[in-house]
C-alpha cells in the first residue's frame, strides 16, 4: 500500500508542477498580447476568408476582400511589433517542450526537445507577411486559403507554447475540424521549411 501512495503522491506533485508551468507561460505570453488585437484579427480575418471564399456575387466579395486587407496590414503590423518585443525579453521562459505531452521540467532534462516561442514568431510573421503581400502571386482564392493555414499554424504555436502540442491539435481540430499535418502541407513551403527548423526537426502527428 506504502508504494501505490508513494506513486499517487508523486504523480499527484508531477501534475501540478506541469499545471504551474503551463500557467506561468500562459501569464508570460499573456503580459505580451494583451497590448495587442492579433487575436481578434487574426479571428475576423479567418472568418472573413471564408465569407469572401463563399460569396457568389463579385461586387461583394470584392468588398470583403478590400475590407480584408485593412485588417491585414493591422495584422503585419502588430506581430512586427510583437516580434520586436519579444526578442528584447531575453530573461522570459519561452522555450517549450516539442513533446505531445507536458511533462513538468521537459525543457530542462531534454533541452534538445523543445523550442523557442521567438523563433516560432519570426516564421509565423514572415510567413503571414508574405502572404499579405502575396509574394507567390496566388489567386484571391488561394491566396486566403494559404493566409487562413498561416494564420491557424501561429495559433498553434501559441496554444502548443502555452499547453502542449496535444492540447494545441485537438484545439485545432474541435474549432476548425482541421488536422495539425493539413496546416503544414497548406502554409507556404517556405514557412513550412522554416518552422520545422525552428521545431529542431521534421514533426508528425
Amino acid at each position: 500500500m506504502s508504494v501505490l501512495v508513494f506513486f499517487a503522491v508523486l504523480a499527484f506533485s508531477l501534475q501540478m508542477r506541469s499545471a504551474m508551468e503551463q500557467r506561468q507561460r500562459i501569464a508570460l505570453l499573456g503580459r505580451y498580447l494583451h497590448n495587442y488585437q492579433i487575436e481578434s484579427l487574426m479571428e475576423t480575418l479567418i472568418q472573413g476568408y471564408l465569407r469572401a471564399m463563399g460569396e457568389s456575387d463579385p461586387e461583394r466579395r470584392n468588398s470583403v476582400w478590400h475590407v480584408m486587407g485593412q485588417h491585414e496590414e493591422r495584422l503585419v503590423g502588430q506581430l512586427e511589433q510583437l516580434q520586436t518585443d519579444l526578442a528584447k525579453d531575453q530573461g522570459g521562459a519561452w522555450r517549450a517542450s516539442t513533446l505531445p505531452l507536458s511533462l513538468p521540467l521537459a525543457v530542462h532534462w531534454l533541452p534538445g526537445a523543445s523550442f523557442d516561442l521567438r523563433a516560432l514568431l519570426r516564421v509565423h510573421t514572415q510567413g503571414v507577411s508574405s502572404g499579405v503581400a502575396n509574394r507567390d502571386a496566388l489567386s484571391a482564392r488561394d491566396r486566403a486559403f494559404r493566409l487562413s493555414a498561416e494564420l491557424l499554424l501561429l495559433q498553434h504555436s501559441c496554444h502548443w507554447f502555452c499547453r502542449s502540442k496535444m492540447v494545441a491539435s485537438a484545439r485545432m481540430f474541435a474549432r476548425h475540424q482541421t488536422h495539425y499535418l493539413q496546416l503544414l502541407a497548406a502554409v507556404a513551403p517556405a514557412t513550412r521549411t522554416a518552422y520545422l527548423q525552428a521545431l529542431g526537426g521534421r514533426q508528425s502527428g
